[in-house]
């Protein structure tokens, strides 16, 4: 995932699908990626 590297990255997660921490452990795993924002929202 170099596309990520020295990134700000903002996370939106939704309730029933993948929440924003999943989303933002994935993230974590690249070096230089970092989470500036992260939630979950129910979009209905």
């Amino acid at each position: 995932m170099g596309i990520l590297n020295g990134k700000k990255i903002v996370i939106l997660g939704d309730r029933d699908g993948i929440p924003g921490p999943a989303i933002e452990a994935c993230v974590a795993t690249v070096d230089g990626a970092e989470v500036v924002f992260s939630t979950t929202e129910c979009f209905v």
